[in-house]
């Protein structure tokens, strides 16, 4: 989780508005085995959208890794405590497809070096949200789309965390 949001913080807003969401998700998600840890979580993501409100399309905050790596360990945090691992895996799927895209270009790139003595690229970058703006995508359109699917995937852990607890 910590690599996940550090590796999206590349794009102005991003990773803020996507681990408040996270965030917002985990604490209902929560909510019915630890109450204490659900208002840690809520009063995280609330610090994140105010994080936004300053650092909106041209950013003039930078949360650096030291902020994101805090507020993913945070999220990690949370399941481990409660054990809600699969609520966080859901919450934060946006994450996890970008760790994935670099895991993939990695190793893509390290077997061709190999097989091949030449090195080639599965992708044309790492990092999913620069593939989705190198393909013609504006910034405000790859963050809106990020934020949107998150919103969904965070009420969907919600309701998982509700049920299975």
């Amino acid at each position: 989780m910590v690599n996940g949001v550090d590796l999206i913080d590349g794009l102005d807003g991003l990773a803020g508005g996507t681990i408040a969401l996270a965030l917002l998700g985990m604490s209902i998600a929560v909510l019915p085995i630890c109450p204490d840890l659900a208002i840690f979580g809520a009063s995280m993501g609330g610090c994140c959208i105010g994080f936004l409100c300053h650092n909106r399309l041209k950013a003039s905050v930078f949360m650096g890794d030291t902020g994101s790596m805090a507020l993913g360990g945070a999220l990690a945090a949370m399941a481990a405590s409660t054990g809600m691992f699969l609520p966080l895996f859901v919450s934060t799927g946006v994450f996890v497809l970008e760790v994935f895209s670099v895991i993939i270009q990695v190793s893509y790139f390290k077997a061709t070096r190999y097989v091949s003595r030449s090195r080639s690229r599965l992708f044309r970058v790492a990092h999913f949200h620069e593939l989705l703006e190198l393909s013609g995508l504006k910034k405000p359109v790859v963050v809106a789309s990020m934020y949107a699917i998150s919103c969904i995937l965070s009420i969907l852990a919600a309701y998982i965390g509700l049920v299975s607890a």
